[in-house]
């Protein structure tokens, strides 16, 4: 296998949406830890953004609808369990009156996630949920933690390369898929003031 498709695949993998989202919390939690007020924020906030989206890829070979349908299976199903693992973090922030900070993370990635199932499913459009994955936290961060946060762009260009690289996703689905967290994070900003 060629050295650079080898480690393409290793950006790919190492850059789900999931970890991605871990990294930005935890990175929030250390610079700016009055964004989640305390520890169990910080940890509902992994549950529903992290550990719930993850679940898709044990869960896919005992689903039937998803078992027998292969990578495309296992991208449908992650969209679901993610916007699943979303709509769990709205309603906790309701039920516990979590913090404003914490709703526009989770109004942030519930937008998004919900972006990307209408884009594939209603639109037929496929826009990277990859690039969603990493523009999302990245564009969270800069709200949050200002200019430092763009720190991250060299990881998100060297996501686009990837997927262009092994021919998962098209300019065209970079754009929209980077496009969607950017106008959910401006919603969101709009919608709590």
């Amino acid at each position: 296998m060629d050295k650079t498709v080898k480690f393409a695949k290793i950006v790919r993998i190492i850059t789900i949406a999931p970890i991605m989202a871990l990294v930005a919390l935890s990175i929030l939690y250390v610079v700016s830890p009055d964004i989640f007020q305390n520890f169990t924020n910080y940890i509902l906030s992994v549950l529903f953004l992290t550990v719930m989206p993850v679940l898709a890829y044990p869960l896919q070979p005992l689903i039937p609808k998803y078992r027998n349908q292969g990578r495309e299976g296992q991208r449908n199903l992650a969209i679901v369990m993610a916007v699943l693992g979303y709509l769990c973090s709205i309603v906790s922030a309701f039920c516990f009156h979590m913090p404003k900070k914490v709703w526009q993370i989770y109004l942030t990635y519930f937008i998004s996630g919900t972006g990307i199932l209408s884009f594939t499913n209603v639109l037929k459009v496929r826009a990277s949920g990859h690039a969603c994955g990493v523009v999302g936290p990245i564009s969270l961060m800069v709200y949050f933690i200002g200019t430092k946060a763009l720190l991250g762009i060299p990881v998100l260009i060297l996501v686009y390369w990837a997927c262009l690289k092994l021919k998962r996703h098209t300019v065209y689905q970079l754009f929209w898929g980077s496009m969607i967290p950017i106008c959910s994070l401006i919603i969101t900003v709009l919608f709590t003031g």
